[in-house]
């Protein structure tokens, strides 16, 4: 019998990243159905969860194999081995997209350093639901994954956000998240924080709040036993003030540093190109910093 070359190119290896429900079952879409009943083999993060789902919604499709981070770097030689003979492999991890802070990634990264095909399915993701959800007036948000568990680098990478106009969203576990928004409350005081608790499932929760009385409202359910479930939270961008704030202390930051490149007897043209390049400002303003700075230090050009 001829071969058919669209049945034949629909069936070239490759691997398929499958998005999974975070929550309700009706969202894994009739794409992700159709290529996990085909694939050759299915690899998935934890197979006992995904053996769950194909259990729920009737799924007749291969044995789930282990790949996730413990051992990713011994099967994803192998997966690519498959691949390269001309398999369709499935990969899913626990819920949402694969590759978003967990093991995909890094193995979208290995096949695709192979040569080999990768197709990506699109659906459900915890981190853009919680920022539609939020319904913060931002035209972009920035995900930053699990948020730090250290005080010290949750205050240095809020710090660093600062300036981003943009909101900003983060998953976090349940007996972290009064540490992450009191972080917040103190980086952010003036900005307000959506905390999304158990997106899509029974007990779904948004609470959008100023950041200072997120932390207190729930450091007091904290203390209640009453915090549980799956977690993103979403911060707004920043405010007309804060813009305002960031701005006048960059000046003065700028203004600083021109006065003592000055007095150390540097010209105004080194001085202001110095201060364009490492306070991202425009050539005149710099030239009229640099001005400033020489008259103050007494100096002619």
């Amino acid at each position: 019998m001829p071969s058919n070359p669209a049945k034949d190119a629909c069936r070239a290896g490759r691997l398929v990243v499958v998005c999974t429900p975070i929550g309700n079952l009706g969202d894994m879409t009739l794409r992700a159905l159709d290529v996990l009943a085909s694939a050759d083999a299915v690899y998935s993060e934890d197979t006992r969860v995904t053996s769950k789902l194909f259990a729920a919604l009737g799924i007749e499709a291969p044995r789930p194999l282990r790949l996730d981070e413990n051992t990713l770097a011994a099967k994803a030689s192998e997966v690519a081995g498959r691949i390269a003979a001309g398999e369709v492999v499935a990969y899913c991890t626990d819920a949402g997209m694969p590759g978003v802070s967990d093991p995909g990634m890094r193995l979208v990264a290995a096949v695709r350093g192979e040569g080999l095909d990768v197709e990506v399915l699109p659906g459900a993701s915890a981190a853009s639901t919680a920022y539609v959800a939020s319904g913060f007036p931002a035209t972009s948000f920035y995900f930053g994954g699990f948020f730090p568990r250290k005080q010290g680098d949750r205050a240095a990478l809020l710090a660093e956000l600062a300036g981003l106009d943009a909101a900003l969203v983060f998953y976090e576990s349940p007996n972290r998240l009064v540490g992450a928004l009191r972080a917040v409350a103190d980086a952010f005081p003036s900005r307000d924080v959506a905390v999304c608790r158990e997106l899509t499932k029974l007990h779904e929760e948004v609470t959008v709040l100023p950041a200072p009385e997120a932390a207190e409202l729930f450091a007091r359910r904290e203390r209640e036993g009453r915090i549980k479930g799956e977690i993103a939270f979403v911060v707004s961008a920043p405010t007309a003030a804060e813009h305002a704030a960031h701005a006048q202390d960059a000046a003065g930051q700028a203004e600083a540093c021109a006065l003592q490149l000055a007095q150390e007897g540097r010209t105004q043209k080194d001085i202001a190109k110095a201060v364009a390049a490492r306070f991202d400002i425009p050539r005149n303003e710099a030239y009229a910093i640099a001005l400033a700075a020489r008259e103050s230090a007494g100096g002619a050009e």
